[in-house]
């Protein structure tokens, strides 16, 4: 990769990573269902008008929607308002690799390499170590909630594999107009229209600024410039800088939040970064019995899924 590009990488990077920091500071402005229908919706308008035509098939626009949107976003933002660490959640996601793998292999009848398997051992073990020190410092409830976002987030990847859209901006900005309306009313039904309304009418730029980062920075520039590099070079050279996420996650909360880092925990990310590279980059072994389900070689957080690799 070019040097403009490698940095551009490890910026989209940064940026993800942070963005889990923006997220916990947005929790202290809206309930968690509503600040996620708010994050789509700034996302989806106006680019939605700019994009042009999906360019899949609405089923699978509309899958992802459901998958990522409310299910895995719904679930993340959720877990993180009941106490999940910014820091931990940008860990502890990236198991989705390990999910991804295993629908894949049921999905797609692909079979995991010997590497694979053993990425899958190494990353399971480091969400095991992590939600020791979990349960020590934190509420089960979040930690879980963020394990089920990041099975949601395997589906994801699945579908939108399956979809191989040709242009990563043009879907994820369709795939942003499928969650507003089911997480608008998921809110007013779960979390109370009052506590809604409240939350409006108490927004300042503080509030401004948490949207604007978690829509357009984070969402159409993120996926934007990490669908250009896709565009331009293999996802085997691009993927590898998806496993800064949680490092620029976990050191950013530290730094912006106070967030303290056990011993367990950089065990934890160790294990998890580790597996999640191994998971992610060993290249599957597709069936020859089945040529149209092409391995996710050389994915994991956004190989397998362009359009989808981080928050």
């Amino acid at each position: 990769m070019r040097p403009v590009h490698t940095a551009l990488a490890v910026l989209v990077a940064a940026v993800w990573g942070f963005n889990f920091v923006v997220i916990e500071i947005g929790l202290g402005h809206f309930p968690p269902l509503l600040l996620s229908a708010l994050r789509f919706l700034v996302a989806a308008l106006p680019a939605v008008f700019l994009v042009g035509r999906p360019k899949v098939a609405w089923k699978w626009v509309i899958g992802v929607g459901v998958a990522l949107g409310i299910a895995k976003f719904g679930l993340l933002f959720t877990g993180m308002a009941a106490g999940m660490p910014a820091g931990l959640s940008s860990l502890v996601l990236q198991v989705q690799a390990v999910f991804t793998a295993v629908l894949a292999t049921v999905v797609l009848r692909e079979r995991p390499g010997r590497v694979r398997l053993i990425g899958m051992v190494v990353a399971l073990a480091g969400i095991g170590v992590a939600a020791a020190d979990g349960g020590a410092s934190g509420p089960v409830l979040g930690f879980v909630l963020v394990v089920a976002a990041a099975a949601c987030w395997g589906v994801s990847n699945v579908l939108t594999r399956k979809a191989a859209p040709p242009d990563a901006l043009n879907f994820m900005v369709w795939v942003c107009t499928v969650p507003v309306l089911p997480l608008l009313a998921l809110s007013l039904l779960l979390e109370g229209p009052e506590r809604d309304l409240a939350a409006l009418r108490a927004l300042d730029w503080s509030g401004v600024a948490v949207i604007g980062y978690v829509a357009w920075v984070s969402t159409v520039f993120g996926f934007g410039a990490w669908g250009y590099l896709l565009r331009r070079y293999p996802a085997s050279s691009v993927a590898p800088f998806s496993l800064l996420v949680p490092v620029f996650g976990m050191s950013s909360a530290a730094l912006v939040l106070g967030e303290s880092v056990s011993g367990p925990r950089w065990l934890a990310a160790v294990l998890l970064v580790g597996g999640v590279g191994l998971t992610s980059l060993a290249p599957a072994r597709a069936k020859p019995r089945t040529p149209a389900a092409a391995p996710l070689s050389a994915v994991g957080v956004p190989g397998a899924a362009a359009a989808s690799p981080a928050p």
